[in-house]
């Protein structure tokens, strides 16, 4: 199995690694990897892989059949074959812009706490669906309220708890229609503040900023009726 270095350290931008593996779809298997495959609303890395001899643009990263992860190149190319050191390196700037719309996402679950139905992150906008069959009152206030936690510069952590203790407290799932990343007998929990001014804890496989000051400002673009008890609310970076 791959070595997800993005979960060890989401800021880490370039690392060494080996290829182990060809898919026959034109993917590259490594043994390590910088590289977020596509899940939980979450888009999969772009970058580029070094070899001597060779550059590889990777324009996503998808997961495998068998749980792996796989980098699919931007263009058919000859591929490097497996035992290739090579040198991975993330598109950071657009990694670094899902990481702080992925955090403005969970905290827009808690300034509007209904269940989640759906959701999407992209660069520069995302969106959760939400069960709400009535307009929100108020876009400008949720708007400053959700700034309001962002600039409280709060600690983005981690923590993780067993399958059982996930499903003995099933509060901790907001999402409807995504499933929480279990199944390995453990799950990661992404927890926002601490102690007594820990505003969110949830379930998520996903990468996030450290602080939510790193988010920045930013705006309640569209509310959008999506059915009859379903609206969805899109955010959008302002820089």
């Amino acid at each position: 199995m791959t070595e997800l270095l993005f979960r060890e350290d989401a800021y880490l931008q370039e690392s060494p690694a080996r290829v182990i593996a060809q898919t026959g779809e034109g993917g590259v298997i490594l043994d390590r990897t910088l590289f977020y495959p596509t899940g939980g609303g979450q888009p999969g890395d772009s970058g580029w892989l070094i070899w001597e001899g060779g550059r590889l643009p990777v324009a996503t990263t998808v997961k495998t059949l068998d749980g792996g992860v796989a980098l699919v190149p931007a263009e058919p190319m000859a591929l490097p074959p497996p035992g290739t050191p090579i040198r991975q390196i993330l598109d950071w700037d657009r990694r670094y812009r899902h990481m702080r719309m992925h955090t403005a996402l969970h905290l827009l679950s808690v300034v509007i706490p209904l269940p989640v139905t759906g959701g999407q992150i992209g660069a520069e906008r995302g969106r959760l669906d939400f069960d709400m069959p009535d307009p929100p009152g108020d876009v400008a206030a949720l708007q400053e309220a959700l700034n309001a936690l962002i600039a409280r510069d709060m600690k983005v952590g981690e923590s993780w708890i067993t399958d059982a203790e996930l499903a003995a407290n099933p509060g901790l799932v907001k999402t409807m229609s995504v499933r929480p990343p279990a199944g390995q007998g453990r799950v990661r929990l992404i927890r926002i503040g601490e102690g007594a001014g820990q505003v969110d804890l949830q379930p998520c496989g996903g990468t996030h900023v450290a602080r939510t000051a790193e988010i920045g400002r930013v705006t309640i673009d569209k509310v959008e009726k999506k059915g009859r008890q379903n609206r969805r609310v899109s955010l959008a970076l302002e820089d």
